[in-house]
């Protein structure tokens, strides 16, 4: 029995043990985050087991609060730990990672450090990698920040390197450490493991965390200082299309090339200083990079590619190309902060990101059809081209590029470059060596023009007589005032041997320029040779308009006056404005202008000048004349002034200051009292 009861006791106490191990432990309070910092001249990595709550209340920041109730994170890389989008090492996942998935807002950081040794001022060095903005402070004093902090919520900026000194009297002994983090709701769809801070803050020797500050501007300059190497081709490139518009607006190529340099430049320099200052917040930077200035920048290469390449029907491209960067801004948006997980859901992405590379591959296409059609077209040219919107095409489509598993960077001398910054800068460089040889070809061609037009002007002199001949018991006058080089308007005064009369003839040919200046000297030439065999006007005009039909849009208004040594006048016309008699308008019928219809019926006159009549002929460049308003010379205004004696070059001059649209053509004819010769009338020329 005595054993029994033995063994009865050690069967309860066996029980009771066995009880106890299967029970889980009650859960006592974790003792408080501490480390041991024993500094010297150097510094410590504040790594391992932080106090961490989620929420936000000031009094969390002071020293003697209680954490002891408050969950942990782990600030220790993990062995082999990476950065998802950098690929930089020693990146430790955030609080969505470790028990706080769906958290954004506020979160606070806690840990108290046993300071021993420490030789000189302390400073606390802050990670590189921290989202999204945060405050420091020791034993509940604000040592600094970055970003701005409001009321509820905080605006972020790129994390930059920082570090805070702390007071002069803390020096050895405990210190609490405490990080206020904001992580804006949109970084839980943008970034792997989100949330707080991604490396370990380093406190030590001031001295020293000022060297390891230094250091990483150095990193951030390394990895993003190409772009200001891009940024100095780009401005050259901008410069040089700026230039080449100036000197020639007619090749449209320059200004698209001018947009794409600026518009680049803009891109750049957005990343530049969200990288270096805390001048743009980040969702804003990232927004306009993303959202509107990529689509556009794409937008702008293909258009500019279709105006090198001359491309017909530019407005279908316009039309094509900006529809698509609306709908990719627009998709963009959808998936991108502000809107993304706050005002549009989260699963919309599913639908929304297979839209999206379509779009970009719809650019893609575009961009190869119009190279295709430009190489057709322009051969050589096409092809030298080629290379260039190749290299375009890499700088516009990396991120695609990327997700093929092709490298992308390339570290030169420790700088990190990116071939789309490099295909850029080569692409740029080709653009340039093309639009000077297009622009110094233009200037080649534009020259000849020149040439050419200058002999049109020097043969139209020839044939509009700068000498009036002498007519027996005439008076004329006549101004010709041609708006361009070459002129469209002419008159000949031609003495007829046989009878002694006159022939006087004035029209204004259809078109402007050099080809309306090779029309007057056909016109003029047909004219001189008709008069050989025939002086009457309605001759004259059946076979000018012989000459003329047949000959395209070749046209030409014209009026023929025979005027015999008695006064009398045989007038006809073709289309062109009737003279004034003594300031009246004489009437005629409405007939076709030369060179319209074979055979074309033409109006035919026949009145008497008496002695002091005087005759008005002009073109309708007299009255079409316009003002700054729009208003028009017009023919109450000739009327008015042709109530009292005035010359030619009076109501030239009159018509040309009130605003010359066309060329100008009076001629003022007046039979005098006494017959006889009349000294050498000549024509002014002034052109405008």
């Amino acid at each position: 029995m005595r054993y029994a009861g033995t063994s009865v006791v050690l069967l309860l106490l066996f029980g009771f043990a066995t009880g106890l191990r299967g029970q889980k432990p009650s859960a006592a309070l974790p003792a408080p985050a501490q480390l041991e910092a024993t500094l010297g001249d150097g510094t410590v990595e504040l790594s391992g087991i932080w106090k961490f709550h989620i929420g936000d209340d000031m009094a969390w920041a002071a020293q003697d609060f209680d954490d002891s109730s408050w969950g942990t994170q782990d600030l220790t890389p993990p062995a082999g730990s990476a950065n998802p989008e950098l690929g930089s090492s020693g990146y430790i996942p955030g609080w969505t990672a470790n028990g706080y998935e769906n958290h954004a807002g506020f979160a606070w950081y806690r840990l108290r450090v046993n300071v021993q040794s420490s030789h000189g001022r302390l400073a606390i060095k802050m990670p590189n990698e921290v989202d999204d903005a945060y405050q420091l402070y020791v034993n509940g004093q604000l040592l600094g920040e970055l970003g701005r902090f409001g009321e509820r919520k905080a605006t972020a900026y790129s994390t930059l390197p920082r570090a805070f000194r702390l007071p002069r009297e803390l020096r050895n002994g405990p210190i609490t450490i405490a990080v206020r983090v904001y992580m804006d709701s949109a970084s839980l769809f943008q970034t792997p493991d989100a949330g707080g801070m991604h490396e370990p803050p380093i406190l030590g020797h001031a001295g020293v965390i000022g060297t390891l500050i230094q250091m990483d501007w150095d990193n951030t300059a390394h990895v993003v200082g190409s772009g200001f190497l891009e940024m100095l081709i780009l401005l050259l490139a901008w410069m040089v299309a700026v230039s080449l518009l100036s000197m020639d607006r007619t090749e449209p190529s320059y200004l698209w090339l001018s947009l794409v340099c600026a518009v680049t430049i803009l891109g750049n320099g957005v990343v530049l200083i969200v990288s270096f200052v805390p001048w743009i917040a980040l969702t804003t930077g990232f927004f306009l990079q993303s959202v509107i200035i990529g689509p556009i920048r794409i937008g702008l290469w293909v258009i500019f590619w279709g105006y090198w390449f001359r491309i017909g029907r530019m407005q279908w491209v316009h039309r094509v190309v900006w529809g698509l960067v609306a709908l990719t801004m627009v998709g963009t948006a959808m998936i991108s902060a502000p809107l993304y997980g706050e005002h549009i859901p989260v699963h919309a992405a599913a639908y929304i990101t297979p839209i999206l590379l379509p779009l970009r591959v719809c650019f893609g296409v575009l961009l190869c059809a119009i190279t295709v059609q430009g190489i057709r077209k322009q051969k050589t040219e096409g092809w030298l081209a080629f290379s260039a919107v190749l290299l375009i095409a890499i700088s516009l489509f990396q991120t695609q590029l990327s997700l093929l598993h092709i490298k992308t960077t390339f570290d030169l001398l420790g700088f990190a470059l990116h071939l789309g910054t490099i295909s850029t800068i080569f692409s740029l460089f080709l653009i340039t060596v093309m639009l000077v040889r297009r622009f110094l070809h233009t200037q080649r061609i534009r020259e000849q023009w020149k040439a050419e037009i200058e002999q049109a002007r020097q043969i139209q002199h020839v044939l509009i007589p700068e000498q009036l001949p002498k007519i027996p018991g005439l008076a004329i006058e006549s101004e010709y005032r041609p708006a361009r080089e070459v002129g469209g308007d002419f008159f000949q005064i031609l003495p007829v041997q046989e009878d002694g009369s006159v022939l006087i003839v004035v029209g204004d040919v259809t078109g402007k320029g050099l080809q309306a200046g090779m029309l007057v000297a056909l016109i003029v030439g047909a004219i001189r040779t008709a008069v050989q065999y025939d002086s009457d006007p309605l001759v004259l005009m059946n076979s000018l308009n012989d000459r003329l039909w047949g000959r395209g849009r070749a046209s030409a208004t014209c009026l023929i006056l025979q005027i015999g040594t008695d006064g009398h006048v045989t007038l006809a016309n073709a289309g062109h404005l009737p003279p004034y008699r003594n300031g009246v308008e004489l009437e005629m019928g409405g007939s076709l202008p030369i060179g319209v219809v074979p055979g074309a019926e033409f109006f035919v006159s026949h009145f008497t000048l008496a002695p002091g009549d005087t005759l008005m002929l002009m073109s309708d460049g007299v009255a079409e004349a316009q003002d700054q308003h729009k208003q028009l010379f017009g023919f109450e205004r000739i009327e008015k002034m042709l109530q009292q004696s005035i010359s030619a070059a009076e109501l030239a001059s009159a018509a040309q200051d009130f605003g010359q649209e066309d060329d100008i053509l009076v001629l003022r004819i007046q039979r005098l009292q006494t017959p006889g010769n009349v000294p050498d009338q000549k024509i002014v020329l002034a052109a405008t």
